[in-house]
């Protein structure tokens, strides 16, 4: 691998807390530590397509260690190996314009790539890998569904704004003797609304993993009326279903990496809750966006930071192709071709993603304090 002086930083993805101290780490590490000149492409590969980028330097990364959000802004529609071209009449035709990516790197005497992403992101830093860039990969998501890791940074920011959003919510919900559904992100899994939902005190959790039978979360909310708590919490992740039931999608997106956008189960529940409770009103809040946004939690902050010293380190030491990780208390690292479109690590992995075990230590301890999955 030839000598690097010269660096591009890609956020690509949804947003989530904690990008910017990762940002923060690559930067002062490479400056600091190896003298090398750092630039961030904006929005994504976007930035990378239209050579649209900012220079990163101490000035510039001074101060952002605990803000949500990105400075470099995000895409998550921008796939250079698949890119849609508007033609005359309107429609997309779609196109491989990752060489216009190599070109503006040559033009910019840029050496090297570390992206900040989830598993599309991912998946394109693995195929510019491929082409002989050398790329490093951060994982990135606040559902906790990258295989290979642990942990995710912005997950614990995630996980602090849904317990609070419950601590609230269960004040008004005693108040009034109301059944309240909070739905939560996680795509497919169950990660967010398991944890999340057990820090909040809910009663019921609805995941992905577990499919639901709507009888049996009337049940609990029965059993609870004759225990003498007259209301009740329910959280419900967005990739839930019912047994024999399908997922509750929002939304296609055809422009986007990932078509598919999920979202309104919680409302579903809650208008089939009403019609079989009558002794309670149901009410139904879903947490959205607030999940992705805010003020990084220390853990984020931290993790975030040694994601990225990491990241600089394993690519001057020679590194490319690979993603950092973490591993217990350990920040280590894994190829990427190992990483994307194959689970890896987690109670359960498979189809590309690290999924909630229905047996595993964290839903049986759920259970033995009288949660309810509905199944």
């Amino acid at each position: 691998m030839k000598k690097i002086n010269k660096i591009g930083l890609i956020t690509g993805g949804g947003d989530c807390s904690g990008l910017n101290a990762v940002i923060n780490g690559i930067t002062k590490t490479a400056i600091n530590k190896y003298g090398l000149e750092v630039i961030g492409y904006r929005r994504g590969y976007a930035g990378l397509y239209h050579n649209d980028f900012q220079v990163l330097d101490l000035k510039a990364v001074s101060g952002i260690m605990h803000e949500g959000g990105t400075i470099l802004k995000s895409s998550n529609k921008d796939n250079l190996f698949n890119f849609p071209m508007l033609k005359e009449d309107g429609t997309y035709e779609y196109k491989d314009v990752s060489d216009v990516a190599l070109e503006n790197m040559k033009k910019e005497g840029v050496d090297a790539l570390i992206v900040i992403g989830g598993d599309g992101t991912l998946t394109s830093a693995r195929d510019f890998h491929r082409k002989g860039i050398p790329v490093i990969g951060v994982p990135k998501t606040i559902d906790n569904d990258l295989p290979a890791t642990d942990v995710t940074f912005g997950y614990n920011t995630s996980l602090e704004t849904i317990t609070d959003a419950l601590d609230k919510i269960h004040t008004t919900a005693y108040s009034h003797d109301r059944v309240m559904v909070v739905e939560v992100m996680g795509r497919n899994t169950g990660w967010l609304a398991l944890e999340g939902g057990i820090a909040g005190s809910a009663d019921i959790i609805l995941i992905p993993e577990i499919p639901y039978d709507l009888n049996k979360v009337v049940e609990k909310i029965k059993e609870r009326d004759r225990m003498g708590k007259s209301f009740a919490i329910v959280v419900v992740s967005e990739g839930a279903r019912p047994k024999d039931g399908e997922v509750h999608v929002r939304e296609i997106i055809k422009d986007s990496a990932d078509t598919v956008r999920l979202g309104g189960v919680g409302d579903v529940v809650t208008r089939q809750l009403q019609a079989l409770i009558h002794n309670h009103e149901v009410r139904y809040t879903n947490l959205a966006y607030i999940q992705r946004g805010g003020i990084a939690s220390q853990f984020d902050r931290t993790i975030g930071l040694r994601f990225g010293v990491e990241a600089l380190d394993l690519l001057m030491s020679g590194g490319t192709g690979k993603m950092v990780r973490c591993q217990g208390r350990e920040i280590t690292h894994v190829d990427l071709e190992e990483v994307v479109g194959s689970g890896v690590v987690g109670e359960t992995s498979k189809g590309g993603a690290k999924y909630v075990d229905p047996n595993g230590q964290l839903v049986k301890a759920a259970k033995s304090i009288g949660i309810s999955f509905g199944d």
